[in-house]
């Protein structure tokens, strides 16, 4: 992306003066900084976790966003006692009504039909309302013949759901199934951390399945396979160039390269109006 006014476009709250410390490298550098280079370590490239409306601000064409099934929000299909409290608070925290927002938007100049997820919103954790939204988001791409991108960063099935949380990854499985039988493009964004049932469900469905640079990537975490094995796990386990090397990821992809990529593979897909393609291709 090379685009100055996206790279300097406003992200989040308003810029301050404060000092971040890279976890991966130790370098320490402004806010100021970290925030021309869209949340990335100058110094390593270590890629901090990002919240989805900064993500909106510097992948799609300016104003161009427009959001749908907004206005779902989780009940409590098991009784749970205090899960509305903790919903209250994760709406509150993440300034969303659940752990996913989609929308249709432009990225340069290409329609589509966008999603991504919330980490601070429980974990990024899928109950019905995620499987909801984003079963929505794949069928309408297939009806309305618009290519499908999802950033995903979750840490699983919603617990405080129950079985409830668990359907919906047969639910989205199926929706991505229609997706593919109609022949539109579907392109996943795995992003740090990416595990439990949505790893094990739509984020492992698409077309391409790219993810962000050193990115967790699994089903269970590593310290919950070392404790069951009993064994130390290799340097880079589960991380997004590990799973590369295995065929799990097919091309990792920089931040600030996302928006380039993503326009490339919609080109890639074309093979007429409405109409795509299914074929390997070099990005």
């Amino acid at each position: 992306m090379n685009d100055p006014d996206l790279i300097n476009a406003p992200i989040g709250a308003a810029k301050t003066k404060t000092v971040n410390s890279c976890p991966a490298c130790g370098a320490q550098h402004p806010a100021e900084v970290m925030h021309q280079t869209l949340k990335t370590c100058p110094s390593c490239g270590y890629h901090y976790r990002m919240e989805p409306a900064e993500r909106i601000t510097y992948l799609t064409d300016p104003d161009s966003f427009t959001e749908f099934s907004g206005n779902l929000m989780s009940l409590n299909p098991i009784d749970l006692s205090g899960y509305e409290e903790k919903l209250s608070e994760a709406e509150a925290k993440a300034q969303m009504k659940d752990a996913i927002i989609t929308g249709v938007c432009l990225i340069e100049g290409k329609p589509l039909i966008l999603g991504l997820m919330s980490f601070d919103f429980m974990g990024g954790s899928m109950g019905s309302v995620v499987g909801e939204k984003v079963s929505r988001a794949l069928l309408k791409g297939a009806e309305e013949k618009l290519p499908v991108v999802l950033y995903t960063t979750s840490g699983g099935a919603r617990m405080q759901e129950g079985i409830f949380s668990l359907m919906q990854m047969a639910k989205t499985a199926s929706a991505a199934a229609e997706l593919h039988k109609a022949g539109i493009p579907f392109f996943i964004v795995l992003c740090d951390p990416t595990t439990g049932g949505v790893t094990a469900s739509f984020a492992m469905l698409a077309d391409i399945t790219m993810a962000e640079p050193g990115a967790l990537i699994g089903f269970a975490g590593p310290r919950v396979i070392e404790g069951t094995i009993r064994q130390s796990l290799p340097e880079g386990f589960q991380r997004a160039e590990f799973q590369q090397d295995k065929g799990f990821v097919d091309l990792i992809a920089p931040r600030k390269e996302q928006r380039r990529i993503i326009s490339a593979l919609i080109d890639l897909h074309k093979t007429g109006a409405g109409d795509t393609q299914h074929e390997e291709h070099q990005v």
